[in-house]
C-alpha cells in the first residue's frame, strides 16, 4: 500500500532519541502528518522540518495536557514511559482520542535467559535481574488489560539493542575505544561467543512505521529487530577496526564479576546483555514486508567513530570506568 495516498496524523512522545528519530524522519517522508512532542533539547538528532513541535516534558501531566488539548491522532507512539503510572495516564489521556496507541516496551522483558531460541512473541516475559525490564512488563500487562476489557487500542513494540551513529555498543563505550586506541586491552563479558542482534535505527523505522496507523496490528504484539546477530567478540573487533585498531587485545571476564565490579552494570548485563539473543520477526514481516536488515555494524562500526572523530566534545572517556577495566584484566590474567 502506498502510504502517501492514505496519510496518517501521527503524534510521537519522543521523538528525538536514538530509537525514535529514524521513525520520525521516515514517517514525515512517507507522508504522515507528524507531531512530536518532547522537551526540544535535543540538537543532535534534529527533527525534519515538516513536523510539528510540541514542548513539554512527557513525564509532566499536566504539561503533556496543555500541549496537547483536545487534540486526536490516528496513532500515538509512546517512546517515553517507563512505569505502569504513565502508561495508566496515557490511557486516560487518549482513550477515545486515537486510533492506536503504541507502547515502546522492550526485548529485555523476556524471560531471561531464554529457555530456547529464537525468540517470538511467545516467549515468556520475566527479567529477575533488571528493574527496568520487570517495570515494562509491568506496563504491558496493565495495557493488555485495558484492551481486553475496555477496547483500548494498544499495539505493543519490542525492539532489542538498537543503535545509530552516537552510540557505542560495548560497556566501555568511549572508554573502550580509547582504551584500544591507547594500546590497552578491553574486557569483554562471557567468552565473546555469544550471539547478540544489533539493529540499526534506520532499519527499525521501516518496521515501526509501517505498523502505524495499521488496524491489524491493534490490540497485538510485535518484535521489531533485524537479523544481524553478530558475537561479542565480533562487535569489538570490528569497533577496534573502525577505530584504527586491527586487532584489538580482548579480555574475556564472567559478567557476574563485571557485575560486582561495575555494580552499576549488573543489571543490563545480567538482565540482558550476558545470554545470546536472536528473534524470529516473522509475525512483523508479515505485516510489514518492506522490513528488512540493510545495514550491519561491521560497516556501522565505522559510521560511529566517522561522528565521534568529527564531535571530540563527545569522546568522554570515564576515568573510573577505565581503573575498572584495569583492575578486570588483571584479575582475568591472575587466574
Amino acid at each position: 500500500m502506498d502510504s502517501t495516498r492514505n496519510p496518517k496524523d501521527l503524534l510521537f512522545i519522543g521523538g528525538g532519541g536514538i530509537i525514535s528519530h529514524a521513525s520520525v524522519a521516515r514517517a514525515v517522508a512517507l507522508g504522515h502528518r507528524v507531531t512530536v512532542l518532547n522537551r526540544g533539547l535535543d540538537s543532535t538528532r534534529p527533527v525534519p522540518g515538516d513536523v510539528e513541535r510540541l514542548v513539554a516534558d512527557a513525564a509532566d501531566p499536566a504539561a503533556v495536557a496543555a500541549a496537547i488539548g483536545d487534540r486526536e491522532f490516528d496513532a500515538v507512539a509512546q517512546f517515553r514511559a517507563f512505569s505502569p503510572e504513565h502508561v495508566r495516564q496515557d490511557v486516560a489521556r487518549f482513550a477515545g482520542r486515537t486510533g492506536q496507541y503504541v507502547f515502546i516496551s522492550s526485548a529485555s522483558a523476556y524471560q531471561t535467559p531464554p529457555a530456547r531460541l529464537p525468540v517470538t512473541e511467545s516467549t515468556p516475559l520475566r527479567n529477575p535481574f533488571w528493574q527496568y525490564s520487570r517495570d515494562k512488563i509491568a506496563c504491558e500487562d496493565l495495557l493488555v488489560r485495558e484492551h481486553r476489557d475496555n477496547g483500548f487500542p494498544v499495539t505493543i513494540v519490542r525492539p532489542s539493542h538498537t543503535y545509530d551513529r552516537t552510540l557505542l555498543p560495548t560497556t566501555g563505550g568511549w572508554t573502550d575505544v580509547a582504551r584500544m586506541r591507547a594500546g590497552k586491552p578491553v574486557v569483554v563479558h562471557g567468552d565473546g561467543a555469544s550471539l547478540w542482534t544489533l539493529t540499526h535505527t534506520e532499519d527499525f523505522a521501516v518496521g515501526f512505521v509501517g505498523l502505524l496507523g495499521n488496524p491489524l496490528a491493534v490490540g497485538d504484539t510485535f518484535q521489531v529487530m533485524g537479523t544481524h546477530a553478530p558475537t561479542w567478540d565480533q562487535i569489538y573487533t570490528w569497533l577496534g577496526r573502525a577505530a584504527g585498531v586491527e586487532n584489538p587485545e580482548l579480555v574475556h571476564v564472567a559478567s557476574e564479576t563485571i557485575a560486582r565490579v561495575l555494580p552499576g552494570e549488573g543489571p543490563g548485563l545480567l538482565g540482558d546483555k550476558t545470554h545470546s539473543m536472536v528473534f524470529d520477526c516473522a509475525k512483523l514481516r508479515a505485516l510489514v514486508p518492506e522490513f528488512a536488515t540493510t545495514i550491519t555494524y561491521d560497516d556501522a562500526a565505522f559510521e560511529q567513530l566517522a561522528w565521534y572523530d568529527a564531535h571530540p566534545e563527545a569522546q568522554r572517556a570515564d576515568p573510573v570506568l577505565d581503573a575498572a577495566f584495569d583492575r578486570l584484566v588483571a584479575h582475568a590474567r591472575a587466574l
